[in-house]
C-alpha cells in the first residue's frame, strides 16, 4: 500500500495517547509545566474509565440504590425495595456522563491542550500518526516525549460468542435496557461482584460462579466472608470451584458449561474474566517496545518503558489499575519526563470495591500477618453498634476491622466493609501514613452520631484485648 499523504504535521513537546485518568492528569501537569501537549483519544474524552468502565459503574450503583430506596428496607422491611425502571437509570447515568466530560474538555481547552480523535499508531519512537475508523491518517504528530495510557479491555476469548443482548462483557453490559430475571455471572472479581450486587438490589437471581472458593479471594477472609453473607442475605448464589467449559446461546438465553459437568441457563450471562492491556493498533513494535509475559507494558519506577523517552500509565501497566492510582502515575510521569521535582510513586494506598455494601481497605490483611509472622491484635466494631447506621438504616450490614501491633500498638491494616466504607477508609489511611498507635483513635473525640466513629470503637475493642492497656480498659 502506498503511503498516504499526512494532512498536518504536529510537534509538541508531550504526547499522550488515551484521556483516561492516566492521560488526563499527565496531559494537564504537563501543560501546567508550560510545555506543549496533544492528547490523542480515538473515541470521546475520558477514555473507558468515563464512558464504559469506572464512572458508569458508579454512577449505575447510585441510581439503583436511590431509586429503589433500597437502604428504607430496614425500616420497611425487604419487599419494600422499589423496582427501577432503566430508562430512569439511563437517564441518570447519561447526565452524569454529559456534566464529566463537559468538565474535561473545559480543563484541556483551559490548559492549551490539543485534542485530537483519532487512533494513534506508531511510525517511529517519536512519531505518531493519528488515523481514522478507515485507517487514513488524520494527522501527524513528533513530540520529545511520549505517554502511553490507552488503558484496558475485557479479556474476551474468541470462543465465546459476545452479542449485545444475552452474553455480554462490562463494556456492553451498560448499553442493556432492562434488568434480566436471572443472570449468571463469569467471574468473582470485583467487575463480576460490583455487577453482580447491583443486579440483585434490583430483583435479579443472580449466580456468580468463579474457580476460587469465594469472592474477591485478594480481601481480609473476615471482610471477605461478611460480604458474602451480606449478598447471600440478598439473594445472590455463589457456586465456587468452577472452571467454565463453554458458553452457548439458545434462543433468548445464555448456557454456561462447566468442567465438572454442571450447567447454568439465565437471560443474561456477564463474562467478566479479567482484562488486558488496551494496545491493538498501537504498532508498539515500531517504537521498539513489546508486551511482558503477563500482556501489559513494562515501566519502572518512574513509569519509563523500554525506550526512556516513552512512559506508560494506568491500566495498560498491570497492577493495581485503579484510576485512583492511574491518576498520579500519569501526573508523576509527566513530572519525570520535564525533570520537575516528585516523589516516589506510594506503595501505600487504599483499595475501593463498590459492591452492595462497599469495601475498602489499607494496609496488611490478617492472612497476611499471620504468614509474616506478625504480634498482631484486631479490634472490630460492626454497623449495629453506630447510632449513625440506624438512622441511615444501614445497621444490618457493616463491619470495622483494625490489624495493630500487639507490642507497639501500630495500625497495620484497616478493612471496613458497610455503608460509605470507600469515604471512611481515608482517615484510616492518613492515621497509618503517620504510623499512628491504636491508641490515636481512643484519644481522639468523633463527631456523633457518625459512621467514623466505628474507628473509636473498634479501638477500644482492640486496645481491652492488650494486657498493657488495661489500666486504660473503657467498656466497648
Amino acid at each position: 500500500m502506498p503511503e498516504q499523504e499526512v494532512r498536518e504535521e504536529i510537534i509538541v513537546d508531550f504526547a499522550v495517547i488515551g484521556s483516561g485518568p492516566a492521560g488526563q492528569k499527565a496531559a494537564i501537569q504537563a501543560a501546567k509545566l508550560g510545555k506543549s501537549v496533544a492528547l490523542i483519544e480515538n473515541y470521546i474524552p475520558g477514555g473507558a474509565c468515563l464512558n464504559s468502565g469506572t464512572i458508569p459503574s458508579k454512577a449505575l450503583r447510585e441510581a439503583i440504590l436511590d431509586l429503589s430506596r433500597y437502604h428504607e428496607r430496614t425500616f420497611y422491611g425487604p419487599s419494600y425495595i422499589q423496582q427501577v425502571a432503566f430508562i430512569d437509570l439511563n437517564y441518570r447515568l447519561q447526565t452524569v456522563l454529559e456534566g464529566e466530560r463537559a468538565i474535561l474538555l473545559r480543563q484541556f481547552k483551559r490548559n492549551h491542550i490539543q485534542f485530537l480523535q483519532g487512533s494513534a499508531q506508531f511510525v517511529d519512537p517519536y512519531t505518531l500518526n493519528i488515523v481514522d475508523d478507515r485507517c487514513h491518517i488524520l494527522s501527524r504528530v513528533k513530540a520529545s516525549f511520549v505517554l502511553i495510557a490507552t488503558g484496558s479491555i475485557p479479556r474476551n476469548p474468541l470462543h465465546v460468542p459476545f452479542d449485545a443482548e444475552v452474553i455480554v462483557d462490562s463494556t456492553r453490559l451498560i448499553s442493556i435496557d432492562h434488568a434480566p430475571k436471572t443472570m449468571v455471572v463469569l467471574g468473582g472479581g470485583i467487575v463480576g461482584a460490583e455487577y453482580a450486587s447491583f443486579f440483585t438490589v434490583m430483583g435479579t437471581k443472580v449466580t456468580v460462579l468463579d474457580k476460587k472458593d469465594r469472592l474477591l479471594p485478594e480481601l481480609d477472609s473476615e471482610i471477605g466472608m461478611h460480604l458474602q453473607s451480606a449478598l447471600k442475605d440478598g439473594g445472590l448464589v455463589v457456586e465456587p470451584r468452577k472452571v467454565l467449559s463453554r458458553v452457548e446461546r439458545k434462543g433468548n438465553r445464555g448456557i454456561v458449561y462447566c468442567q465438572d459437568g454442571s450447567s447454568y441457563e439465565a437471560d443474561l450471562v456477564l463474562y467478566a474474566l479479567g482484562r488486558e492491556a488496551n494496545v491493538q493498533g498501537l504498532h508498539l513494535e515500531n517504537a521498539g517496545l513489546h508486551l511482558s509475559e503477563r500482556g501489559y507494558i513494562h515501566v519502572n519506577e518512574h513509569f519509563q518503558t523500554a525506550q526512556p523517552h516513552i512512559y506508560a500509565a494506568g491500566d495498560v501497566i498491570g497492577f493495581p489499575a485503579l484510576a485512583s492510582t492511574s491518576m498520579e502515575q500519569g501526573r508523576l510521569s509527566a513530572r519525570h519526563a520535564f525533570q520537575a521535582t516528585m516523589h516516589s510513586f506510594p506503595s501505600f494506598f487504599p483499595i475501593g470495591i463498590y459492591t452492595i455494601p462497599e469495601i475498602s481497605y489499607c494496609g496488611y490483611t490478617e492472612e497476611e500477618l499471620q504468614e509474616k509472622g506478625f504480634h498482631y491484635e484486631v479490634g472490630r466494631a460492626y454497623y449495629y453498634e453506630i447510632a449513625r447506621s440506624h438512622i441511615t438504616g444501614s445497621n444490618d450490614v457493616g463491619l470495622f476491622k483494625i490489624l495493630f501491633h500487639k507490642e507497639t500498638g501500630e495500625i497495620l491494616g484497616v478493612h471496613i466493609v458497610g455503608r460509605s466504607a470507600t469515604e471512611l477508609i481515608h482517615i484510616g489511611q492518613v492515621a497509618m501514613s503517620f504510623h499512628a498507635t491504636i491508641d490515636y483513635f481512643v484519644d481522639q473525640i468523633f463527631n456523633y452520631p457518625t459512621f467514623a466513629e466505628g474507628y473509636r470503637i473498634a479501638a477500644l475493642n482492640g486496645m481491652n484485648k492488650i494486657p498493657q492497656h488495661h489500666s486504660r480498659r473503657v467498656s466497648d
